[in-house]
C-alpha cells in the first residue's frame, strides 16, 4: 500500500523527531500525546528545529510553514481513524506500549500498518497483544531522528511480508536508509552498541581512565565520531539501563549486567543532555 499519512502517537524526543521528517517529507502527520502541554512541547521543539534548517540555508521559509501546517496534533486518539499508518513512539514500557497499541487498533482502519518504534522490546510479543499481528511492524528510528539516516524495520513471527515491504518503501520515502532485521533482543545496532557503552561504565568506574580520555580513546583509536560516554548522555542513561535490563533478562546471561555506576546515575536523575548532565555537564 501507499501510505500518505502517518500518525505518531508520543510527542517526545522521538515523536516530535519522527513528526518532522513525516512533515518535510510531503506526508500528513496527526500527532497525538496524554495532555496539551506535551504536545505543545514537541511541537516548539520540531518548530526550533525547522528554524535552524532555514538558518542553514537546508530549508526555506515557505517550506518550513508548508511543512508545519501538515501536523494536526491531538489528545484524541479517534483522530487517527483514517491514516495508513500509525507509529507508536512512547517510552520503552513493554505493557505502556502494549495499551497504546490496543488503543490504536481500536480506532484505525482494518487497512492501516501499525508500528512501534522500539530499541529493545520484542516485535513478536507486542504483536501478541493486537487482533492482526500480521499489520504490525517494528520500526526503529535512531536519535537525533533528523539527522541519523538508519531505520531498522523489524518482522515479528507473523509480520507479513506485504507489511515490511510497504515500511521499506516509505522509509525510503522519508530519506532514511532501511534495514531488514528479524526479531531479537536489541536488534543489531542496540545489541553490538549498548553492550560497548555499558563496558565504558565499568572502566569508567574501575578508574582505568577518566570520562575525557575514554571517550577520546575510541574517537581518535577506533574512528567513532562520538565516544561511547558522550553517546549514552545523547541516547539518555535511562534508555540505556532500560535496554540492558531487556537483554539480561531476554537472552539470560549475565554478560549484559548494567553497571552499577550507571544503575546509580539513572537513580541520581542524571540522565544525561535531555536533563543537562548525565557522565557529562552541559549548559
Amino acid at each position: 500500500m501507499t501510505i500518505n499519512s502517518i500518525g505518531i502517537v508520543g510527542a517526545g524526543t522521538m515523536g516530535n523527531g519522527i513528526a518532522q521528517i513525516v512533515a518535510t517529507a510531503g506526508l500528513e502527520v496527526v500527532l497525538i500525546d496524554v495532555t496539551e502541554a506535551a504536545l505543545t512541547k514537541g511541537v516548539a521543539t520540531l518548530t526550533g528545529n525547522l528554524e535552524r534548517l532555514v538558518a542553514k540555508g537546508q530549508l526555506d521559509i515557505h517550506g518550513r510553514d508548508v511543512a508545519l501546517s501538515r501536523i494536526d496534533i491531538s489528545t484524541d486518539y479517534k483522530r487517527l481513524k483514517n491514516v495508513d499508518l500509525v507509529i507508536e513512539a512512547v517510552a520503552e514500557d513493554l505493557a505502556l506500549k502494549s495499551r497504546i497499541l490496543q488503543t490504536i487498533e481500536t480506532v484505525v482502519s482494518q487497512n492501516a500498518i501499525i508500528a512501534s518504534n522500539t530499541s529493545s522490546i520484542s516485535i513478536t510479543e507486542l504483536g501478541s497483544a493486537l487482533a492482526d499481528p500480521l499489520r504490525f511492524v517494528g520500526m526503529h528510528f535512531f536519535n537525533p531522528v533528523p539527522l541519523l539516516p538508519l531505520v531498522e524495520v523489524i518482522s515479528g513471527l507473523k509480520t507479513s511480508v506485504a507489511t515490511i515491504e510497504s515500511v521499506c518503501a516509505l522509509t525510503v520515502r522519508l530519506g532514511k536508509s532501511p534495514i531488514s532485521v528479524k526479531n531479537s533482543p536489541g536488534f543489531v545496532v542496540n545489541r553490538i552498541l549498548v553492550p560497548m557503552i555499558n563496558e565504558a561504565f565499568f572502566a569508567l568506574a574501575e578508574g582505568v581512565a577518566t570520562a575525557d580520555e575514554i571517550d577520546a580513546g575510541m574517537r581518535l583509536g577506533a574512528n567513532h565520531p562520538i565516544g561511547p560516554l558522550a553517546l549514552a548522555d545523547l541516547i539518555g542513561l535511562d534508555v540505556c539501563l532500560s535496554v540492558l535490563d531487556v537483554f539480561e533478562e531476554d537472552f539470560a546471561d549475565s554478560k549484559y549486567r548494567a553497571c552499577p555506576l550507571l544503575r546509580e546515575l539513572v537513580a541520581a536523575g542524571r540522565l544525561g543532555r535531555k536533563v543537562g548532565q548525565g557522565v557529562f555537564l552541559y549548559g
